[in-house]
């Protein structure tokens, strides 16, 4: 093992740089792309230093001409809990940052569970709201639940503790989430804490799950200060987690940090190729994402997609027991590398826009090639994806079928689901609270985002459609958006 991490070290500092979407520097300077509205008590300017990666939209694609549609799943929430933060500081989100995929997919949906797979299908089609010519496509996902029968977890935190995170809304709500994980863990766990700044520092070996109060001290004694060597703790949590792994467990490294790497490995392209071999090895990365003002959060989601794992963001304490209490059972992955790929009727579909997912685009080739990496499926995680469709010349009929691949985690090929894309075309106010919510959170996006795509939707209106679909709210989420709304319309 020892070997094989040299080797994977020393091709991860040989990484090159590639092309890659533009990447954007929030300045602060310009109000209305940037969300300046005055300085805050320690003198940051909304959105000034923090970087994004502007991935544009999905274009409307004719069927006829290009009937299939390929892309990797999104479980993340991370771009939702962002814009939060934004907004608690008085600041509207910069349009870049926002991913309409990610605000969907921060809520939990009442999906049915799977049956025998790992992952259930459901679909169904409403009249769209924001332009009634056309239709809405609602596909569904969930993974299957856990059921108290979770397997053992092997958790390295990797604590960023460089001078850049000083602050309670960095430093500080990370030692708050990271206890919170710690008390989330059995006799059956294994933990081990490795922090940086200018240099890599191992604060606890692996214990048991159940030393719970070392686990806590060692946490409560970090301070920040100095520079951030985050390319060679990565490493060095990837050692230790490969030294203690389990077979069949949640074998996981769980990064803390606001992505300012800015000693050896500290590229985007490197850091990407580095979890890319380390991922071959069984090990899944988990990044939380905190503060504002050099918030590298372009880094910090593709290394996330591209290392099997998953990116949030913590804004305050509640999202700290969302991600580490409410929604632990994300952490056990149930399908991985899991892509979807839908074969549109051009009979009954003009044409297609699929709403987000433009980092998760895949080439259709790429759907039966195993080796591609696609997205993670936690237990009793649900994923929602839109598609806005222009219809056809035939007035009703299947628009097309829905493929799922996954593996289950451990194994190398990938099996496949198939569904018929339901057409029932309700009228938008018949149609599922599943339905209503996830296109009030589209909206809600494309407003923020000034999408050319939004048709006439209305701050009033997304909020309309998420009053009446707020039966399934298991932890209140949805109650929250709805007064979120007007504060940010206030700040719009």
């Amino acid at each position: 093992m020892k070997n094989l991490w040299i080797v994977l070290t020393v091709m991860a500092l040989s990484a090159f740089s590639c092309s890659e979407p533009e990447l954007v520097m929030s300045d602060g300077l310009n109000a209305q792309a940037n969300g300046l509205y005055g300085l805050n008590s320690t003198g940051y300017k909304g959105g000034e230093g923090d970087q994004y990666t502007d991935f544009g939209e999905n274009p409307f694609i004719s069927a006829s001409e290009n009937p299939v549609s390929t892309f990797g799943v999104d479980a993340d929430g991370a771009s939702y809990a962002n814009m939060r933060g934004y907004e608690s500081d008085g600041y509207r989100i910069p349009p870049e940052a926002v991913r309409v995929e990610e605000f969907i997919n921060y809520f939990n949906f009442d999906y049915p569970n799977p049956s025998s797979e790992h992952v259930s299908i459901n679909s169904e089609t409403a009249v769209c709201p924001w332009n009634t010519e056309h239709y809405l496509l609602r596909i569904g996902l969930k993974g299957k639940d856990l059921n108290g029968d979770r397997p053992p977890a092997n958790f390295v935190f990797l604590i960023d503790v460089s001078g850049s995170m000083s602050g309670e809304d960095k430093i500080g709500v990370l030692k708050s989430g990271f206890k919170r994980l710690a008390e989330q863990l059995t006799e059956n766990d294994r933990v081990a804490i490795v922090t940086y700044s200018g240099s890599v520092r191992v604060a606890l070996e692996a214990v048991s799950g159940s030393e719970t109060e070392q686990i806590k001290t060692a946490i409560d004694r970090l301070t920040a200060g100095g520079s951030t060597a985050g390319g060679a703790a990565m490493e060095m949590a990837y050692e230790i987690a490969t030294d203690n792994y389990i077979e069949g467990g949640n074998n996981r490294i769980v990064l803390g940090t606001d992505g300012d790497f800015n000693v050896g490995v500290s590229s985007t392209d490197a850091l990407i190729e580095m979890v890319q071999d380390f991922r071959e090895l069984g090990v899944f990365l988990t990044i939380c994402g905190v503060g504002h003002g050099n918030l590298n959060e372009s880094m910090m989601e593709q290394v996330a997609n591209k290392g099997d794992g998953s990116y949030e963001y913590i804004d305050n304490g509640d999202q700290i027991y969302k991600v580490f209490v409410q929604e632990y059972d994300k952490f056990f992955t149930v399908a991985k590398d899991a892509k979807v790929q839908l074969t549109f009727d051009p009979l009954f579909v003009d044409s297609y826009h699929l709403i987000g997912y433009e980092n998760r685009a895949l080439e259709d080739a790429e759907f039966e090639n195993d080796t591609v990496d696609a997205g993670e499926i936690g237990a009793s995680q649900t994923i929602t994806a839109l598609y806005q469709i222009v219809p056809g010349s035939r007035p009703s009929g299947s628009f097309g079928k829905l493929e799922l691949r996954y593996k289950y985690p451990g194994q190398e090929q990938s099996r496949m689901l198939s569904h018929n894309l339901n057409n029932n075309r309700d009228e938008f106010l018949a149609s599922s609270e599943n339905m209503r919510f996830a296109a009030s959170l589209a909206g809600f996006g494309m407003l923020l985002k000034n999408s050319e795509y939004r048709g006439d939707v209305s701050y009033d209106q997304v909020k309309e459609w998420a009053i009446n679909a707020r039966s399934y709210d298991p932890f209140g989420f949805r109650e929250e958006y709805i007064e979120l709304i007007d504060r940010v319309k206030q700040l719009d």
